[in-house]
């Protein structure tokens, strides 16, 4: 038997990866003298070093998976978090339901034992509910603050903090295990509960609001950039006026098919007044923004923003209604029957199972992608009240993915270079702390939907989808503030001419 040297090149830890050559690690491999090293075995060491670069150091996370496709290094982290945040949402609505509970108590042997030994209450009680699920989401939400105070003023991927917030996954996972069982271990639940429940509900509004205000800057954004393209093609023109009437051909025939669907001759007066009004606001934006001191101060102002703004006015609406406790009265039989809601959605909701799943499934799916798109770095500057300018817009159909022109040097060579395309090495793609503060808010938002916000008591995930007052005018309020906030980016150049409010 004799020792032979092999040299493993591993795309690892740091940013060896992205110099020239990869770091090398030598190993002693013990063979026999007469013996070759086979290219398995060359592969299967590439493999495991890979991956113990993934979860152990700072390499990317399409390391750690040989089936991984080549990705983006800002892509890939926020992927990672991402899954974390999904793994931790499935919990807390397996925490939710009642069939799950039901399902482990008859399946399990000995569960009542389990229980009792972990101290979790005679039938576990304390690992489901709403309670439980307020305790998951303060450990997520403190995983996230803390890496956004870590992740403060980064503007390049090469410093330490840098590579904590790109790498290390293994032991992001274990610490984020770690601060969601510590959070059972709180004392004086009672109290923490009730003030956890309003720190809840303030970060949950505050996410809403994030989202209606990059809805509005959305809005404003594609006018200007399709009316740029006008200068040098007048068939933008027709662009902007067909996307403009299908968007208010949506608005009129949802706001006409909720009335008749959703209203009736006698009763549903609620309903009714509710319609009139979110129809009277399309129709009121809709008239400001083309209104001559509006289009004096702000040219590119015009009805392609207030027909989108109408049709989430129009869809906000409807989630509202579907989600309003269900009316039940007796007929002239004395038999009870359900008002204003539409007959063709009642054989669906009986079955429960069915419209959990889905909804919980949409649920994440919707978050996700409003966690995902609002963390950009062009989100972020539109908060903060900073835009491009219009000389410099270039109309495209797809403007909210970049210029095609914005290629690196490893994307063009991407079949020749590594599994991660690292795409930071000049500055950050996006910011870092505000990244994890969205997701530090989302989980807050969460915690209130899935816990029925304010009537958190009864709430379950089989009836979450089944109606209810908090989840009803929760909706309402974020319609008739994106409303609102529409109204103010129209007017507030009115009252104070600064390009702050230019959008």
């Amino acid at each position: 038997m004799g020792l032979r040297m092999l040299e493993l090149h591993i795309a690892g830890a740091g940013g060896a990866a992205r110099k020239k050559g990869a770091r090398r690690f030598l190993v002693l491999w013990e063979q026999p003298s007469t013996g070759s090293l086979s290219p398995s075995s060359l592969c299967s060491g590439k493999r495991a070093g890979s991956r113990l670069a993934c979860c152990c150091g700072n390499a990317g996370c399409s390391y750690c998976c040989g089936c991984c496709p080549k990705i983006r290094q800002s892509r890939s982290t926020r992927f990672m978090y991402a899954l974390y945040f999904i793994l931790v949402v499935i919990i807390c609505c397996i925490m939710m339901s009642n069939t799950v509970a039901n399902g482990m108590r008859e399946h399990i042997p000995f569960f009542e034992d389990i229980c009792k030994g972990i101290k979790a209450g005679d039938t576990c009680e304390k690992l489901v509910g709403y309670s439980a699920v307020y305790r998951v989401c303060f450990g997520m939400a403190c995983f996230f603050f803390i890496f956004c105070l870590l992740t403060l003023k980064i503007n390049n991927s090469k410093s330490c903090r840098a590579y904590i917030h790109n790498g290390f996954w293994f032991f992001k996972l274990l610490l984020l295990g770690a601060m969601c069982s510590g959070a059972f271990f709180i004392p004086d639940q009672e109290t923490f509960l009730n003030a956890w429940r309003y720190v809840g509900a303030i970060g949950g509004f505050l996410f809403i609001g994030i989202q209606l205000l990059l809805l509005v800057e959305f809005a404003h954004k594609w006018n200007k950039n399709w009316t740029a393209g006008t200068a040098s093609n007048k068939l933008w023109y027709a662009s902007l006026s067909l996307v403009t009437l299908i968007m208010y051909s949506i608005a009129t025939g949802g706001l006409i098919l909720m009335a008749v669907f959703y209203t009736q001759k006698d009763g549903c007066v609620e309903n009714k007044i509710l319609l009139g009004v979110n129809g009277g606001l399309c129709l009121l934006i809709s008239v400001v923004a083309i209104s001559p001191c509006v289009q004096n101060r702000q040219p590119h102002s015009g009805l392609l923003q207030s027909g989108l703004i109408s049709c989430y006015v129009t869809y906000l609406t409807f989630s509202a209604l579907s989600s309003k406790p269900v009316e039940v009265v007796l007929d002239q039989r004395g038999k009870n029957v359900t008002i204003c809601v539409p007959d063709f959605g009642q054989d669906l909701y009986r079955d429960k199972n069915l419209v959990a799943g889905l909804g919980t499934t949409l649920l994440c799916a919707c978050i996700l992608y409003s966690c995902l798109t609002s963390t950009t770095r062009s989100s972020s500057d539109a908060l903060q009240g900073r835009y491009a300018a219009p000389d410099l817009e270039v109309a495209r159909c797809c403007f909210c993915f970049g210029s095609g022109g914005e290629d690196t040097e490893e994307q063009q060579n991407v079949k020749e270079g590594p599994r991660v395309i690292y795409d930071e090495k000049r500055s950050t793609v996006y910011s870092y702390a505000y990244f994890h503060f969205v997701f530090f808010l989302a989980s807050l938002y969460v915690m209130m939907t899935v816990t029925n916000w304010f009537n958190y008591e009864s709430a379950n995930i089989e009836t979450f989808f089944s109606g209810s007052w908090s989840i009803f005018w929760v909706k309402m309020a974020s319609c008739w503030i994106c409303v609102l906030l529409y109204l103010g980016t129209l007017v507030a150049p009115l009252c104070r001419p600064s390009p702050h409010f230019s959008v």
